[in-house]
């Protein structure tokens, strides 16, 4: 099993790969054309190749601002050189690959770069573009400065947008999964004051036994009694402390960019609010299936689930309520929803699975909602599934830690 988030970071790592070669394969071409009409002049194959170093440095994976930082410097000591100790150039078409190598450089090192080196990386990258006509001449630079730093200042503007998008998000992220974990935190205090309270019950019923006056209690009541009273007890402390730990990352859940906001994600509550799901109750899994007519869906519940922690049972209505939700908001073509809870290979599999195929109306979400549902799962030791199937349609599948039977 794997998360939905993972599946699309390795889509959109495959997508950029396939846009840095695309880029590399057209700026190659052009520079050889470029090497080919000039072939002979020492200063045209020198700016060749300072065009291919920064376009290559402009499509690097590692390292970035190592080749950012050699591209720059490489562009800018050629300015220097070819303006004053060799003299002007004439005009060579590879120039404009390495101002646009540059503007890339510019984009790439505002949205990814660290905060501590990202002005003094910028700045170099900026001179070296705003420097470029004084290859030609004084008046060229006069004449073309402006004009380049409105497209440095747009690059600049470009990787600061992106870099402002993937910080909100991240935020976001975060936020989703520290609401979800402190809910579950709730749910968790809630099951401790319950056993808990199980435990002074039944102590104060032994005390009353004994000073009651009456015959003593049979050595078989007072072993079921203390058995009780040790299961809940044990019960308690392992609820306590899944509490504990969900309290302590979720006060450490943070990006680079700012620490996680308190406000709600899609389909995840606020920390600030009342609990509104329900805790601990399978029984409610079948109000919540019969309330989902559009389109039907059916509940089956093996018979051999037995007795289910309480964090497991209130976990798998949870996976139900997002995965129907998830259903209603996209996949509104579905004639048919099916949602089974069974035993399998020691565990619990709750497993939503429609027909639909994405069509018809889709409602807008912030795509959280299987994040912080991932981070629920993860923290009860469990797994989380969200994807295609191969005869079509969608399925939610959780697997998680299964009580005794």
């Amino acid at each position: 099993m794997s998360d939905v988030g993972a599946r699309l970071d390795r889509i959109h790592s495959v997508g950029g790969c396939l846009a840095r070669a695309a880029y590399a394969a057209f700026a190659g071409l052009f520079l050889l054309g470029c090497l080919a009409a000039g072939f002979g002049a020492e200063t045209t194959a020198w700016m060749v190749f300072v065009a291919a170093a920064t376009n290559a440095a402009a499509v690097s994976g590692r390292r970035f601002a190592a080749w950012a930082i050699a591209a720059g410097a490489l562009s800018a000591l050629t300015t220097l050189f070819l303006g004053t100790a060799v003299g002007l150039v004439e005009d060579v078409p590879s120039l404009f690959a390495e101002i646009g190598g540059l503007l890339i450089l510019i984009t790439r090192t505002t949205w990814k770069v660290a905060r501590r080196p990202l002005v003094p990386l910028a700045g170099l990258l900026a001179v070296a573009i705003l420097s470029v006509p004084l290859r030609w001449s004084p008046i060229a630079a006069i004449l073309f400065t402006a004009p380049l730093g409105i497209t440095v200042a747009i690059a600049a503007g470009i990787g600061l947008y992106l870099r402002a998008m993937d910080a909100r998000r991240a935020r976001s992220l975060a936020a989703a999964r520290r609401d979800e974990r402190l809910e579950l935190a709730r749910d968790l205090h809630d099951f401790v004051a319950h056993h808990v309270t199980g435990i002074v019950v039944q102590a104060q019923a032994a005390r009353f036994a004994a000073r009651s006056g009456a015959a003593p209690p049979e050595p078989g009541d007072l072993d079921a009694m203390f058995g009780g009273i040790e299961k809940a007890g044990t019960e308690a402390l392992t609820s306590m402390r899944r509490m504990v730990g969900l309290l302590r990352d979720a006060q450490n859940v943070g990006t680079p960019d700012g620490d996680a906001r308190a406000e709600a994600a899609d389909g995840v509550g606020g920390v600030g609010g009342a609990a509104t799901r329900p805790v601990g109750d399978l029984a409610l899994l079948h109000d919540l299936v019969d309330g989902f007519a559009d389109p039907p869906a059916t509940l089956t519940l093996a018979p051999d689930l037995g007795t289910l922690p309480p964090e497991v049972a209130a976990s798998a209505h949870r996976v139900v309520q997002e995965a129907l939700t998830n259903v209603r908001k996209h996949a509104a073509d579905a004639a048919t929803v099916r949602v089974t809870l069974a035993r399998v290979g020691g565990a619990i599999e709750v497993a939503v699975r429609d027909d639909g195929r994405g069509r018809g109306r889709r409602l807008p979400s912030s795509g959280f909602g299987l994040t912080g549902l991932s981070e629920r799962i993860g923290a009860l030791g469990g797994r989380l599934y969200a994807g295609p199937r191969p005869e079509g349609g969608w399925e939610v599948v959780a697997v998680l830690p299964a009580g005794d039977r």
